[in-house]
């Protein structure tokens, strides 16, 4: 097990990869045409998908590794590039291609249900979140390291529920500029995830740079 403060960099870390303040302008323009019913059945099934993604990502990533002969220090390296890349579009304001493209937004228009593409996948549980959880997974072993982590995936789950339940509200009282500056911070913190990444790969790879 790690220790507490760990845990809880941990949580903010995925809160912030998953930037859910991000999603909501997305998630309104989407559900624009849709009954509040329908807006809470969506906000309810993209959550719970990103959930389950994210639980199936904590409890096999690493046998994904495995099976194709990849390193823990070489996907470190790798994710946290992706991260950065990321982060690099979060100070700027914008929601990174990683996340989803404009063919994406656009073929996403036209579907009936949005809850789980593009919202649960790729825009809350992206590639980002996902190479996220498989290196926090990987730094420590027990039962007590997993439930703890399945344990924030559940918060941070039920919290973007209720972001999107409220999404309007959170739209109107921070607008545009207070939506992109809480982006921004968010950008912020997770370049420096990012950048704890690529250090820890790098120096795994490359012993004589510890």
């Amino acid at each position: 097990m790690l220790e507490i403060q760990d845990y809880l960099k941990i949580l903010i870390g995925i809160f912030a990869i998953l930037n859910p303040l991000g999603a909501l302008p997305l998630y309104l323009s989407l559900t624009q045409r849709h009954t509040a019913l329908e807006r809470k059945q969506t906000a309810a099934s993209a959550a719970k998908a990103a959930t389950i993604i994210l639980l199936i990502t904590l409890f096999f990533g690493e046998f994904i590794l495995s099976f194709f002969g990849i390193s823990v220090n070489s996907f470190r390296v790798g994710g946290g590039i992706l991260i950065l890349l990321m982060a690099i579009s979060m100070l700027y304001a914008e929601t990174s291609s990683a996340k989803n493209t404009d063919a994406e937004r656009e073929e996403a228009e036209q579907r009936k249900s949005i809850a789980i593409v593009p919202l649960a996948m790729p825009m809350l549980a992206g590639p980002g979140a996902i190479s996220s959880i498989i290196l926090y997974a990987n730094r420590s072993d027990g039962w007590q390291h997993y439930a703890i982590m399945s344990a924030e995936l559940v918060l941070i789950g039920a919290t973007l529920w209720a972001l999107m339940r409220v999404a309007d509200k959170i739209s109107a009282r921070l607008g545009q500029t207070g939506m992109n500056i809480i982006t921004r911070v968010m950008g912020l913190i997770l370049a420096a995830i990012a950048v704890e990444f690529i250090s820890a790969g790098l120096k795994g790879i490359f012993p004589v740079l510890a």
